[in-house]
């Protein structure tokens, strides 16, 4: 600049500069001009820290610039209200709330005073956290300090308590607020709706927000829909969309899309095509959320080839599928059995630029297994790996249990090894598969010892863990064991099920001991058992054929 106005930049000339860049959005060039600045020997205000500081925590170095404040204070500069809120709004966003309210309370002892805003991002900050009780202390440090909490505080507040499912806290805060507006109401509606309270939410609606004045807007509509579909009252919900066009307030895209969403969820399709038309009739148009619930309606009822049409209808208007219209298709697909189309919808999805991901995978690996197809199974385990989506527990439990079924355990076995290294939580389903597959191989011993390994690994286990046991040891003749294991599951608090009584019936009788099986039926009958098609269809074919060979043997005797 000196070389052309034979003149050097100041403070202000610097000042203009990184106010531009700020304000232009490219704040990752205002460091460097700040520290050219230094470099040159400008000495900076105290504007200059707080423009530099905001950059900073614009491309998230909030801790760069919390230790700006401690240099411009060696600078000889004295942090104003500004730089305070910059830097309490930044670590209050990013969850460091304790350090912000730290540099609150250095705020005051440096005489700078923080507006309403300031207090906001702290609040908000920690209900983020779900520490509500400090942020209601914060209110009232708010309003002791003189301070009038505004309809943001508040709102903030009260969605903190509504995510607790503190409603009635949220009610008794919206009472004491000297004006609510309808974002506030529509709050509490929502956290309503939210914890299941929709006639409440209902209530609240006609006989408070109404008689205070406050109209609805459609946002409060479209909680109060969304709460009617969920509990599945589908024409309440539809008298509830006209209610809105009779209060002036016009139905959107949301609206639609839910009220579509809540039919399809029902399977009734012709009623979600009523609403579609309707729609359309008011120049709305369906968003990818809204062809997805169809499509995902469409794959669920088999109409898979309609929900491909719908797929072309979607690129024709604009709407670009995603990774969720694509599963719904693979998953139809899947279950129709077309595993070919699946695989060329997945090579569709992957040309299109969409990103497969762990469902998508997941539902093409257990389909082939189903059809015991193994080897392509596999094959798609390694494009999963090739394409950086790692293995789930779905995936590893869905590939174990087929090799138990193949009588590959010991595969199984090192799978679920595999599993414990790489990290991922072990669940009850994963160690049922494994003592399942011990117990069909005879391996009733290490199918024992992998039970103590499992309690041992903080797991519980369930009536399938000990159906498949009891079944492994009667197989081996280890009835014995069987009853001791059908006590020991009883005094754990375990209920056995209709599974249990039958596999233990079944291997008396086998065993020709039925009276002990009679035996069983009767302790079961008292204790809550209900007895199915099953046991009474073992107990008079066992008692025909004891019958039949004792008619025998007294003929043989007689004759």
């Amino acid at each position: 600049m000196r070389g052309i106005y034979s003149c050097e930049p100041t403070f202000r000339s610097y000042n203009v500069v990184l106010d531009i860049l700020v304000s232009g959005n490219c704040p990752k060039v205002a460091p460097n001009v700040f520290y050219d600045m230094l470099s040159k020997g400008v000495s900076p205000t105290a504007y200059t820290f707080g423009v530099v500081m905001k950059a900073l925590c614009m491309v998230g170095e909030v801790d760069s610039a919390c230790s700006l404040l401690r240099d411009m204070m060696k600078n000889g500069c004295v942090p104003n209200s500004v730089v305070y809120q910059t830097l309490i709004h930044a670590l209050s966003k990013n969850n460091r709330v304790n350090e912000a309210l730290k540099l609150l309370d250095e705020m005051f002892l440096m005489g700078c005073t923080p507006d309403v805003q300031t207090f906001n991002d702290v609040i908000h900050g920690l209900c983020k956290l779900n520490r509500i009780h400090e942020a209601a202390k914060m209110v009232d440090r708010m309003l002791l300090r003189g301070f009038s909490p505004d309809n943001i505080t508040y709102g903030v507040l009260m969605h903190g308590l509504c995510r607790m499912g503190q409603v009635d806290e949220a009610r008794a805060l919206l009472n004491k607020v000297p004006a609510p507006n309808v974002v506030l109401f529509n709050t509490l509606i929502n956290g309503y709706v939210t914890s299941g309270r929709f006639d409440e939410a209902k209530d609240f609606m006609y006989d408070c927000m109404l008689n205070i004045g406050c109209v609805p807007d459609v946002f409060t509509f479209n909680m109060l829909i969304h709460g009617l579909c969920k509990k599945g009252c589908l024409t309440s919900a539809r008298r509830l969309v006209n209610e809105m066009a009779i209060r002036g307030c016009n139905p959107n895209v949301v609206t639609y899309t839910t009220l579509i969403d809540g039919y399809c969820k029902e399977g009734q399709l012709e009623e979600a095509s009523d609403v579609l038309n309707e729609m359309s009739a008011k120049g709305l148009s369906l968003n990818t959320v809204g062809y997805n619930c169809l499509i995902c309606a469409l794959c669920k009822n088999e109409k898979v080839h309609e929900a491909l049409e719908m797929i072309g209808e979607m690129s024709r208007k604009g709407c670009k599928p995603d990774i969720f219209t694509f599963n719904s298709v693979i998953f139809g697909l899947c279950k129709a059995n077309k595993m070919e189309e699946a695989l060329g919808v997945y090579r569709d999805m992957l040309l299109e630029g969409v990103i497969a991901n762990t469902v998508t995978y997941n539902t093409l690996i257990h389909a082939f297994l189903r059809r015991g197809a193994i080897q392509d199974a596999l094959k798609l385990v390694n494009e999963m790996l090739f394409r950086g989506c790692p293995l789930d527990i779905i995936t590893y439990n869905g590939l174990i249990k087929a090799l138990c079924k193949t009588g590959a355990v010991d595969k199984g076995l090192a799978l679920f090894e595999e599993m414990i290294r790489k990290g991922l939580n072990i669940n009850n389903i994963s160690c049922n598969i494994l003592i399942n597959g011990l117990c069909r191989v005879g391996k009733i011993n290490n199918a024992l010892e992998f039970l103590r390994d499992m309690i041992h690994r903080g797991l519980t286990p369930d009536i399938v863990t000990y159906n498949s046991l009891i079944n492994g040891l009667c197989k081996m003749g280890r009835l014995r064991e069987a009853w001791n294991l059908f006590d020991r599951l009883q005094s754990e608090g375990i209920r056995p099920d209709a599974i249990t009584y039958n596999t233990l019936i079944y291997w008396h009788c086998k065993e020709d001991m039925l009276d002990n099986a009679c035996l069983l039926l009767h302790k079961g009958v008292e204790n809550g058992f209900v007895p199915n098609d099953v046991t009474w269809y073992l107990l008079v074919i066992n008692f025909v054929k004891e019958s039949t060979e004792e008619s025998q043997n007294f003929y043989s005797a007689e004759f």
